[in-house]
């Protein structure tokens, strides 16, 4: 049977037929929706973990008791994962313990362009790359043998373009569930990684790794596709596909395995072609070990560093090194002539009112990543640092420590709370810090695709279940000052933002407010009243792009009054609240 299949949805797919058992992960552009769909298959146990190292580890202890396991993360996950991704390279497991990485060149949706090949030379394991979404759902099954076959996890890499794009799918049969679990192994030469069974372990892992480059020299996942010889290009993933595109009659040395490189392979290719280019995104990865062989490639001193390759880069690229002679594939740009738009806080969006306090009042605000990160963009202009998971307390700490005249404050989510925040919330309370931490709480992991945290009663696969307090929680840290509002009074979210501030150490203020898409409780819409509007443009300082322009003018300062989108509106009130005028109805309750 043949399906189209997105790239996360063919490796779901695989999982089943792979006799997947355990997967565990944390939500992140492009890989959400890779476990979203091994969660439909109930014959594995699927769960969001409270972070990725977590759920290595929990992945970790799957494979070691004989049970297959699945870790899924986007690329900047894999730093937090590492730590325990390295150990597991030194340990091996009972059974597969396979990762999927997926990478984002061109930055759609991260804060860097990291390219995570370099995890797999770094941590000594093997590296995949599917082409397409069919190569997907086959590497997965490729991956589990591959880790049982050498006693190493393995990590499949996949950009957003094989992520999200779909192709035709091939289904194999699911495996066989329902087998029972072995006793425990208490084999701890193997499984501890003290020092001293771990210096003996190295040796094991390093004799692996040259086995497994002498096998990848005839893996099927590597082949040469001899075409003509005056250049023959070498590409992995979906970027084959673009060279193939790109030079149809050309020799093409296929990569599915980034790490190790079939060496006798790329010999044999390079031997048969006049000229080697290796085409790659981001780092020249391939080429300096192609060129550590003693092999002339070229590589980016042709295609950039930076962004994406698209077959009209790498076409333009080529030509401007007069590789091609002929004309670039044709590509529709379906965004010419659209206007550009600032991404937006929803309508409804329970940060609206953090932000357009935080506006007001000019406080330095440390930012952390989710959907309030659009909090540093107008018309608040509110948020002035981000980098990392978790990240924002312990900059915050930073600000205190400096002697910053300013009482400085953080903004962070609840499900990042959760998943890097209440380490350096503990460490402000033990290093008597000053500054006030902003949970923003809307009770989801919103921005990556409205997931499951523990602070919610649900979960991907156990139902309901009994959520953490937060503010109980931030007591327990030590917290003595802990604020508590509702995200949807903006006088009280002033009030408990003024309180904590107020307050000479380490405060706490939780803004509490449903995000729009887990209430699905829309309230009728909000009216404009014109004989009372007076054009003043607050309530478009709000951000809420239910509020718009009408085609009335005010005669006396003659700007357009303002009117609310009903279709969009959801009546939470926040643009009420603002308008000095009251010129704004909210709902009735």
């Amino acid at each position: 049977m043949k399906e189209l299949l997105s790239g996360n949805e063919a490796l779901a797919r695989g999982a089943l037929e792979a006799g997947i058992e355990i997967s565990c992960g944390y939500p992140g552009t492009p890989s959400s929706e890779i476990l979203e769909n091994v969660s439909k298959y109930k014959e594995i146990y699927s769960e969001w973990s409270v972070n990725e190292k977590v759920a290595m580890d929990a992945a970790a202890g799957a494979a070691y008791s004989g049970r297959r396991a699945l870790v899924t993360t986007k690329q900047v996950g894999m730093n937090v994962m590492s730590d325990s991704l390295f150990y597991t390279a030194y340990t091996g497991a009972e059974a597969a313990l396979v990762v999927i990485t997926a990478d984002d060149p061109g930055l759609f949706s991260s804060q860097n362009e990291q390219d995570n090949r370099h995890y797999a030379k770094l941590g000594k394991f093997p590296m995949l790359e599917p082409a397409n979404s069919q190569e997907c759902k086959d590497f997965m099954l490729e991956a589990v043998a591959m880790s049982e076959m050498f006693d190493t996890p393995v990590v499949i890499r996949t950009t957003m373009r094989t992520s999200h794009s779909k192709s035709v799918v091939e289904l194999g049969e699911p495996a066989v569930y329902g087998r029972g679990v072995s006793p425990f192994p208490r084999n701890v030469e193997k499984y501890n990684c003290m020092c001293t069974w771990a210096r003996q372990r190295h040796y094991i892992l390093e004799d692996r790794l040259r086995a497994l480059a002498a096998w990848s020299n005839t893996w099927s996942g590597n082949r040469i596709e001899w075409g003509t010889r005056a250049y023959g290009f070498i590409a992995g993933g979906i970027l084959y596909e673009y060279v193939k595109q790109v030079f149809p009659e050309a020799s093409l040395l296929k990569l599915g395995m980034c790490y190790p490189l079939p060496e006798k392979l790329i010999r044999e290719f390079a031997e048969g072609v006049e000229k080697v280019i290796v085409v790659e995104e981001l780092d020249p990865f391939i080429e300096e070990q192609v060129r550590a062989m003693g092999i002339h490639a070229r590589g980016k001193d042709i295609f950039s560093l930076c962004g994406e390759l698209l077959p009209e880069d790498i076409a333009a690229s080529c030509r401007k090194a007069g590789i091609l002679k002929g004309e670039a594939p044709a590509v529709k740009d379906y965004a010419a002539g659209l206007p550009l738009r600032s991404p937006l806080l929803c309508a409804g969006c329970p940060h609206r009112s953090t932000f357009y306090t935080l506006s007001l009042l000019g406080l330095p605000v440390a930012g952390d990543i989710g959907c309030y990160n659009l909090g540093t963009l107008p018309p608040f202009n509110a948020q002035h640092t981000m980098g990392a998971m978790g990240a924002s307390v312990g900059v915050l700490h930073g600000m205190g420590l400096s002697g910053l005249r300013e009482h400085a404050v953080c903004t962070i989510g609840d499900g990042t709370f959760f998943h890097s925040g209440v380490a350096p919330l503990l460490n402000m309370v033990h290093n008597k810090g000053k500054g006030t931490v902003i949970i923003m709480d809307n009770r989801t992991t919103a921005m990556t695709g409205h997931q499951d945290n523990p602070g919610i009663e649900a979960t991907l696969s156990l139902g309901r279940v009994t959520p953490v307090d937060i503010p109980t929680l931030c007591r327990a840290c030590g917290v003595e000052k802990v604020v508590s509002v509702n995200a949807f009074n903006l006088a009280e979210v002033r009030r408990g933002l003024e309180e904590c501030v107020a307050y000479g150490g380490v405060s706490v203020l939780i803004t509490r407010g449903d995000c729009v898409f887990v209430s699905r409780n829309p309230q009728p819409a909000c009216a404009v009243d014109h004989s009372k509007c007076i054009a003043c443009g607050k309530c478009i300082q709000s951000g809420c792009p239910s509020v718009v322009l009408s085609d009335e003018i005010n005669p006396k300062n003659g700007k357009r009054k303002a009117r609310i989108d009903s279709v969009t509106c959801v009546g939470c009130g926040i643009c009420a609240q603002i308008c000095p005028a009251h010129a704004i109805s909210e709902p009735e309750a």
